[in-house]
């Protein structure tokens, strides 16, 4: 599953802006922030997939 992977991609690519952030960088904070909409967007895609595989069985 593509989107699976974009997924994982995404929370990766944060991982260092999380721990700026965590040290008080705002500019970080922004960042972190659209990646988190980023990611909850591609969860939810996600899930849509997944009950549509369901619903085919």
């Amino acid at each position: 599953m593509e989107q699976y992977e974009t997924l994982k991609r995404l929370v990766a690519d944060v991982d260092e802006d999380v721990k700026k952030a965590e040290g008080g960088n705002k500019a970080a904070g922004v960042r972190v922030r659209q990646a988190m909409q980023q990611i909850k967007d591609t969860a939810q895609a996600i899930r849509k997939g997944v009950l549509e595989l369901r619903k085919d069985d």
